[in-house]
Parts: structure tokens; C-alpha cells; sequence
């Protein structure tokens, strides 16, 4: 990937019109963090305080999130996190199937660029999305969160995992262990997949 073709996407989402929700916001939400990161972190769509900063994931939500991304040994520039969706919906709503069929082809883009090894799908709405484009049927999120699936995601071979939004686990207590529980999965997965391959190799390595 060259930057000039990364900064060229980034800036076709900035200066999108493409559907109602450039109406809306204030400012759109790219996303942030490495463009050649491993594992990548995929939510909904922007709430107030993104639409207001321009970032994903910042506050309460944003706050547990980084939290969970320092428990698996990495820090939150060292991924990237976006959103299927990269304007605020009016009043935080669900985004709309035109919507997504409009704003999705920058989230294709930004995988094809990016080739993670593993993307993490942020809540139900998002993880809907990326598993039906991988042709993987998506039942609920109580039966699927923390499981591992191989999957081809726009021309991009990856892991699938699916967990809970960082929101929902501040709503619903409860959730978090299993949240917290998915991320220790995640940490396996990752040393697993991604930090064992990229371990320069010794000569002892071959005896």
C-alpha cells in the first residue's frame, strides 16, 4: 500500500456526500491507528462524541476499549479501529441498509489495504455486516461472540471474531466478563496467528 493511496481514501471519506448522514454530522470518522496493523477493530457507526472529535471510540466506551486492547499486550496506535458506517446516525439510530451500501465500500477499501490478520467485530450491527460479506451465516451474538472463524473478507484471507460493543458492556455489567473473556481469547488468537510468525527465527530455530 503506498500513503498516497491511503491519504487519498481518507480523504474521500472526509469529503463524502454520498447519503443523508453528511447532513448530519460534524465531523466525519475515518478511523485511526496503524494502516498496517494486525488486528483490526470494526464497530457500528460514530455516537456524539466521535461525530464531535472526528475519532472513534473516544469516552466511556472508547475508554474500555483501549483498556481491553492494553490487555492483550498492545497499545490502541498499534491497531486500527473504525466503524462500518463513518458519520453519526441523527440521535445515535441504527444506520439504515442505504446508508451502509453507500458508506461500506471505504470499510472494503481499508481491509483491502490493510490485510489484517484478524478483525474484531464491535457489537451485533457491525458484526451482521462482516460476516454476512464473508458468506458466514450470523445468528446472534450470544451464541457466536468469541469464536474464531477463518473467512475471505472482500479478497482478504483474516480471522473473524465477533464480541460485544464496549457500550454494551457498560449498560449491561453482566456482559463484561464474557467481554474481558473474549479478549483473553483474542490475545491467544494473536500470539497464536500473528506474534509467533513475525518472531525473527534463530538457527536453533532450525535444529
Amino acid at each position: 500500500m503506498s500513503s498516497s493511496e491511503w491519504s487519498k481514501l481518507i480523504d474521500d471519506i472526509k469529503r463524502c456526500s454520498k447519503c443523508r448522514l453528511s447532513k448530519y454530522r460534524r465531523n466525519p470518522v475515518p478511523g485511526e491507528g496503524n494502516p498496517h496493523a494486525k488486528i483490526m477493530f470494526i464497530g457500528e457507526a460514530p455516537g456524539a462524541r466521535e461525530d464531535a472529535t472526528g475519532r472513534p471510540f473516544v469516552g466511556a466506551a472508547g475508554k474500555l476499549l483501549t483498556q481491553l486492547i492494553e490487555s492483550i499486550g498492545l497499545k490502541r496506535e498499534e491497531v486500527y479501529i473504525t466503524n462500518v458506517v463513518k458519520c453519526r446516525p441523527p440521535n445515535n439510530r441504527d444506520p439504515e441498509e442505504d446508508e451502509i451500501s453507500a458508506c461500506s465500500p471505504y470499510l472494503t477499501k481499508q481491509i483491502q489495504l490493510i490485510k489484517p490478520a484478524i478483525i474484531v467485530a464491535l457489537g451485533r450491527h457491525a458484526a451482521k455486516f462482516l460476516f454476512e460479506s464473508a458468506g458466514l451465516k450470523w445468528r446472534n451474538m450470544g451464541s457466536m461472540h468469541g469464536r474464531v472463524f477463518d473467512a475471505v473478507l472482500f479478497g482478504v484471507k483474516t480471522k473473524l471474531i465477533a464480541t460485544y460493543h464496549p457500550a454494551a458492556a457498560l449498560y449491561y455489567p453482566k456482559l463484561r466478563p464474557e467481554l474481558e473473556e473474549d479478549f483473553s481469547k483474542l490475545k491467544k488468537l494473536y500470539s497464536r496467528e500473528v506474534a509467533v510468525k513475525s518472531k525473527p527465527r534463530s538457527l536453533l530455530d532450525f535444529f
